[in-house]
Parts: structure tokens; sequence; C-alpha cells
């Protein structure tokens, strides 16, 4: 009985001085840490280190996770988990794809397996690092959630050991080698899941694979097998996931691409299959026309450059030129808009009457020179409100001055 006594004191004893923790971060949010971390002295009471990794964990949160905010007691680990999590956005979209029981097989962080957790029945969360295992169990607790199990070990062997079947098991590879690159294709990721396939797959209905924005499409469906669903997520622009979801499927895998955070504030989904994309053809222009549409970064991972012109009313600059145009504007274009202004020859003078002030952003698109170098070659810098897009135009290689929509 004296044991238990102490123990539970000492949880007590742990969780009031967390609790003081999150009040310091919260109340010194906006100090210089730095000064913080030399000046430590000035409050003995205080683990220092670990509340300015809760202030600069706050300060991520207002952006990465608002809704973590709201959580005063919440816990947040290092830089490195931090970076490597999830968004709110990004997990509450793969939320969308799970139900029933759930095994997170690579929590880190767990802000996908709160995600989950909030849709889901039940969800396991594996994680080997003892403090980021110690922290989630920690904020389960101060979320209210109680319908997540941690599990600190290796996640195949803890699966393999287990004599159990989910409904969605939910993997995202390390993707940095030894040396710290980073590294895109499954094999070179770790754990490598294409040795541990068979065992995944006896153990779900459905296996969501997250992996590099970098990653070959095309390979990775051939790599997995059974891919019934590609999910292409960007956020403001930028691609942030893309998901593999693999099942039994006799059919053709249908790639779904999905823009979070638009100016609009409205979500952009579209989907279509190679096949599909294959037997549309495209519409050619002749000419530029008032408008130029850049694709979000969505829709230029997952390729319906064909279908494009179709869903948009739109016509492309050229096969291998991922821009199309306009006479009329196109509203809700899920991507960039720009106002064709005039045609520039791209060399020094052409640029220098088009743009007296010699500020202008450079965008190259199927051109075989880099925007940084082309910058350079047209004595630009880097401002202004103005667009210098090079591009190629039929067989034509030609120079748009523009400004954003």
């Amino acid at each position: 009985m004296s044991h238990q006594k102490e123990t539970n004191n000492f949880q007590d004893f742990q969780d009031l001085a967390e609790r003081e923790i999150t009040a310091f971060a919260k109340e010194h949010e906006d100090e210089d840490t730095a000064r913080l971390l030399l000046s430590d002295a000035r409050y003995p009471a205080i683990d220092m280190p670990l509340a300015v990794q809760q202030i600069e964990g706050r300060r991520t949160a207002r952006e990465k996770w608002p809704s973590l905010l709201e959580c005063e007691d919440f816990l947040y680990p290092p830089r490195l988990n931090r970076e490597q999590a999830s968004s709110d956005e990004t997990a509450l979209y793969k939320a969308r794809l799970v139900h029933g029981r759930v095994a997170d097989l690579t929590g880190g962080m767990g802000v996908d397996t709160l995600a989950f957790a909030r849709r889901a029945e039940r969800v396991d969360y594996v994680e080997r690092n003892e403090e980021l295992c110690r922290l989630m169990e920690h904020n389960c607790k101060a979320l209210g959630l109680e319908n997540i199990s941690v599990h600190c070990g290796d996640s195949l062997e803890w699966l393999d050991n287990e004599d159990l079947r989910f409904d969605t098991l939910f993997i995202d590879p390390a993707r940095r080698s030894a040396t710290g690159r980073k590294v895109a294709a499954f094999e070179d990721c770790e754990p490598d899941i294409l040795q541990h396939l068979d065992l995944l797959r006896s153990r779900c209905r459905r296996l969501i694979v997250k992996a590099s924005p970098m990653i070959d499409i095309n390979l990775a469906c051939r790599q997995l097998a059974g891919v019934t669903e590609v999910h292409v997520v960007s956020v403001k622009g930028e691609c942030k996931e893309v998901l593999f979801v693999c099942g039994d499927t006799d059919g053709e895998t249908r790639i779904h691409c999905i823009a979070l955070g638009r100016k609009d504030g409205e979500p952009y989904n579209c989907d279509f299959t190679r096949s599909e994309e294959a037997a549309a053809a495209p519409r050619f222009c002749t000419a530029v026309g008032r408008y130029l549409y850049e694709p979000d970064a969505a829709l230029m991972k997952g390729g319906p450059y064909n279908l494009i012109c179709h869903w948009m009313n739109l016509d492309k600059l050229a096969p291998n030129t991922h821009l199309y145009t306009s006479d009329t504007l196109i509203e809700g274009f899920p991507g960039r808009i720009f106002r064709v202004l005039r045609e520039a020859t791209l060399n020094r003078k052409a640029i220098k009457e088009a743009i007296p002030d010699g500020r202008a952003h450079v965008v190259t698109r199927n051109y075989p020179v880099a925007a940084a170098d082309l910058q350079k070659q047209l004595g630009l810098k880097e401002g202004g409100d103005l667009f210098v897009v090079a591009t190629t135009l039929g067989q034509r290689r030609l120079g748009l001055v523009c400004e954003l929509l």
C-alpha cells in the first residue's frame, strides 16, 4: 500500500510540475527563448529547457496546430518531432480515411493519432521513443481522449507479436537516411515497408502509407500492389503529403488531388484514373489569352494535365507545358491565376523596357533555364508586384509579363 501511495504522490508532483511549466510557457510565450535559457537561475523551480520547448511549440501551434492551443496542459515534443508532425489540416484530412479500430504505427508527436481518435472507435499509438510515449500519455489525458492506447516499442515487432486485426493501419516511414539526407523511395526509408508488406496487409482491411511529396506515384503503386486510392494533399499551394490506400480491389487506382488552405477558404478536391487522363484529348492554344493559370501543387503532382482543359474549359500551352490560358477569367481555379500584361523578349533590354524598376518574380515552366539563373541573366531583383513567366507555347519559347490576381 505504501508503494502505491508513493507512486500516486510522485505522479501528482509530476502533474503539478508540468502544469507549472505549461503555465510558464503561456505567460512567457513572446519572450526571447535564448535569453530565458541564459537566465534560468531567475526561475529555479522551472525546468527551463522543457519550458522553452513548450514556448517554441506554442509558437509553432499558432499556424500549424491551432486546435492544440485550446488545451492549456498540452506538452509539445522537441523541435525535430514538431517539424515532422502533420498539421491540423492534413491530419483532419487523413482522419476522413479511417474508421473502426486503427493503429498508427509511427506515432511521433501524435497529431495524426489525435485526429484519428475523434473519428475511430479505438486507436493504438505505437512509438519507439520513450519520451514521446510519455508525452502522448500525458496529452491524451489532457485532451480527455480515452480511446487511445499507447505502446512503446518497435511497431512491426509489436504488430507481429499481437494477435490483432485492424480496420486501418497507418504508417509514415522516416524519410531521412542515417546521414540526415532526405530520401523518398520506400526502400530508402525506415522502416522499409516493402520488406514487411505481407505482415502489414495481413493485419488490416485497409493499409494507408504516407510517402514523400517527391515519391514516384506510378512506381510506388506497382511496388505496393493493391493500391485503391492515392491522395495527393497540398496546403497553401505546397504539396505536403502523398497517401497510398491499399486494400482489396480489382479496379483501377483512383488518384485524388486535394488543395487545402486556399485563399477562398474552400478546399478543392478532384479525382481521376490514369486511363481517364489518357483518354482526355487536351486543347492547345495558338496564342496566350488574357489570363494564365498555374495549377496547384496537388494537381501538378497528381497529373490530370489533359483533364484540366475539360474540367476548367481552358487551353493548354504545349504538351509538356502545364500552364493554361483563357480570355475569360475562370473564378475558383485551383492554383495561381495571372493577368497577362504583355509578351516580352527575354533579354535585358526588353525586360528593362517592360519593368523599369528592375524588380519582379521569375517563374519558368518547360523552359531550359532555371528561374534563379534567368533572373540573373535578365538583371532582375526579386520583389515587386510583377511576374516574368518564361515558358514554351507550342514550339516557341516566350516570356510573359504578368500580375498575380
